[in-house]
């Protein structure tokens, strides 16, 4: 592929830092960007990503699907030609995962009553 057709893409995390800037073919597709986010993730970063999954990635303020390309998510408006563009990596866990993990932390609860008739 001409090296004129890749796009430069970087994704900010939630505490501003940036993984990237990495070059990626307009038929690359979402999943293959989350991939590449959790082997790339820091690992001194505590509520990192165990699956890619567990991201979102969202670009001008919309939430990407994991089948749509690169060049599908692109969005014509305000993009400088040969800039680079920022995507916002969000670490969202499965509910299923952490409905489970909360029921296995929490202590069985006892209700108990202390009424008094007088």
């Amino acid at each position: 592929m001409p090296e004129e057709d890749l796009l430069e893409l970087k994704f900010r995390l939630l505490d501003g830092s940036d993984i990237g800037p990495f070059r990626y073919s307009p038929a690359s597709t979402v999943a293959m960007l989350k991939e590449r986010i959790v082997a790339e993730w820091p690992k001194d970063k505590k509520g990192g990503p165990k699956t890619a999954n567990d991201i979102k990635l969202i670009n001008a303020g919309k939430i990407l699907e994991n089948n749509k390309t690169v060049g599908q998510c692109r969005t014509p408006f305000g993009e400088l030609p040969k800039g680079v563009i920022t995507m916002h990596a969000v670490v969202q866990m499965s509910l299923t995962k952490t409905k489970t993990e909360k029921k296995i932390d929490e202590a069985p609860k006892t209700n108990i009553c202390a009424c008094t008739i007088l």
